[in-house]
């Protein structure tokens, strides 16, 4: 039996994608069309080591795109916690910025709960659990200039940076721990214009799933 198919356990969603392709944007964006009774949304960016603990590059630059980058053990105890009943804090990530303060937000438990992040399909005790995997693609140039708008405008991230990372870290990252989960995917969404439709699809399923759970309760 599929573990969402029995309406006391949650529907489980996996969402990935590059760095850019536009996870956050989708999950804003159907996170404005439910309840947090009825969706709870679980990124795995607030489980980054802290900066001390990630793995350096030959250059000496920590490297945030490797599967060691995450607290994997906490991600997992924390989705399980949840899967069971029981709200979970999260501490916010700040990706590093000395002037910004974290905020710490309380997870409610939900029918169905959405874990996004890169490593969601290659963390197998994760991936084994889910009852709906969707991949977010684009191509890389489009990634590539959305992600330097984005991290200058968001974290004060100098062009020249964003690019060594994207060379050295995000793209190797892509070709080695998401694309090789791309076909095995249950939607594959492409992100060049937009995804109105695909999130419309996405919405309506999770309704289906609420309606199907309050009606077999």
């Amino acid at each position: 039996m599929i573990r969402g198919q029995s309406p006391q356990i949650p529907y489980l969603i996996g969402i990935v994608g590059g760095s850019a392709s536009g996870k956050t944007t989708l999950i804003k964006e159907l996170a404005t069309r439910f309840s947090l009774e009825q969706l709870c949304v679980i990124s795995q960016d607030h489980y980054y080591h802290p900066l001390h603990l990630q793995a350096r590059d030959e250059q000496g630059e920590a490297n945030f795109d490797l599967p060691t980058s995450l607290d994997r053990q906490r991600c997992l105890a924390d989705l399980r916690s949840l899967i069971e009943g029981r709200p979970v804090k999260i501490r916010e990530y700040t990706f590093n910025r000395p002037d910004a303060e974290p905020e710490e937000h309380i997870l409610e438990p939900a029918p169905v709960i959405i874990m996004e992040g890169l490593f969601v399909f290659h963390y197998r005790e994760i991936a084994e659990m889910l009852d709906l995997r969707i991949f977010i693609d684009a191509p890389q140039d489009l990634m590539l200039s959305r992600r330097i708008e984005r991290d200058y405008r968001e974290r004060g991230y100098p062009e020249e940076v964003v690019r060594y990372q994207w060379d050295h870290h995000v793209a190797p990252a892509y070709k080695a721990y998401l694309e090789p989960y791309r076909d095995s995917s249950d939607l594959i969404i492409t992100n060049i214009h937009g995804f109105e439709r695909a999130l419309n699809v996405i919405a309506s399923h999770i309704e289906n799933i609420l309606s199907w759970k309050t009606v077999s309760a």
